[in-house]
């Protein structure tokens, strides 16, 4: 059952903003925390992920408040899970140019390369922003590290993408026909093959909910549950599904998970409810209903606990301003 996939179908992607750069160093450049400039990047979307990926030469990446510097190469794709503020550049600029202020030139469409840098050695580098709903937050994005570095070129599939981004981008000069839904649909496909990867790679101890979803135990109950999140699960009719003891499933999911399989299943419910009521018409207790409440009251009450908001106030709140 790949878990992977039945998370990745309930988060609604949003398009990417790509932008390729020739830089010669000496060069750098700053990027802001995402949740900052999230509302002019991409009106409505609840998480941004950042991402670069390294064409030819090399850079280094810095966090704010960090002291060492993170080595990139060629071929190299590096996500930013939670949009930290950070820089990215080659040699010692006499200052970093902050991407922020580009973001006018981007959305409106101009995607032709951009050039800078003191005349040195050559980094050529694509960058993208990748959008998702909040509740990526209890999935693929809950308790990734403040970076995934991951090197396209040792996978087949990777250098497909690369190749594939690579040949997208260096035409955006030519301005053709449907060239930002090409690079948008490449950003979702780069993002999920580093995850996959960075998810292959984990080591034994790692836990969260990648973690969880590479266990054959964990990730058949988490699957079974977002396959049918409705359905009325108990501890020992999952046990048996996935084909383990309830005390070995219970066991294993709350040293990977941090929480019982119920008590995820109880706020992935809700999760799900929260996402019907902002991209939906149905009323209350159909909400209630397609996410496994018996009745109205009860759905209120877990969705108040949950979201600190009855749902109808929620789904007031979330309504985009005409």
């Amino acid at each position: 059952m790949d878990v992977l996939s039945e998370a990745l179908n309930t988060v609604r992607m949003t398009g990417a903003i790509f932008y390729y750069a020739e830089c010669t160093s000496p060069w750098g450049f700053a990027v802001p925390p995402l949740h900052k400039v999230a509302h002019v990047l991409a009106p409505g979307t609840e998480r941004l992920v950042p991402y670069h990926l390294v064409a030819e030469g090399e850079a280094v990446v810095r966090f704010e408040g960090a002291t060492e510097d993170i080595p990139l190469q060629a071929g190299d794709v590096v996500i930013i899970p939670h949009g930290d503020a950070h820089t990215v550049s080659n040699g010692s600029p006499s200052q970093l140019i902050d991407s922020a202020a580009s973001l006018g030139k981007f959305l409106g469409g101009d995607l032709r390369t951009m050039r800078l840098g003191g005349g040195g050695a050559t980094t050529t580098f694509v960058c993208g922003y990748f959008g998702c709903e909040r509740h990526a937050d209890a999935l693929f994005l809950s308790g990734l590290p403040q970076m995934i570095k991951i090197n396209m070129r040792g996978d087949a599939t990777g250098q497909w993408l690369e190749s594939s981004i690579r040949y997208l981008v260096a035409e955006a000069d030519r301005m053709r026909a449907g060239q930002k839904v090409l690079l948008s649909k490449m950003a979702e496909a780069l993002f999920i093959q580093t995850l996959r990867i960075y998810m292959e790679r984990l080591p034994p101890e790692q836990t969260g909910w990648l973690a969880g979803a590479r266990d054959p135990i964990v990730g058949g109950c988490l699957a079974l549950m977002h396959q049918q999140p409705f359905r009325r699960w108990s501890l020992a009719e999952l046990a048996t599904k996935v084909a383990a003891s309830r005390s070995v499933l219970a066991e294993r999911f709350a040293q990977l998970m941090g929480e019982g399989p119920l008590t995820y299943l109880a706020r992935w419910r809700l999760q799900l409810a929260a996402r019907l009521l902002q991209t939906t018409r149905k009323t209350m207790l159909q909400v209630a209903s397609e996410v496994g409440y018996e009745s109205e009251a009860a759905f209120s009450r877990a969705f108040k606990r949950e979201f600190a908001v009855p749902p109808a106030k929620y789904r007031k709140l979330s309504r985009p301003v005409v």
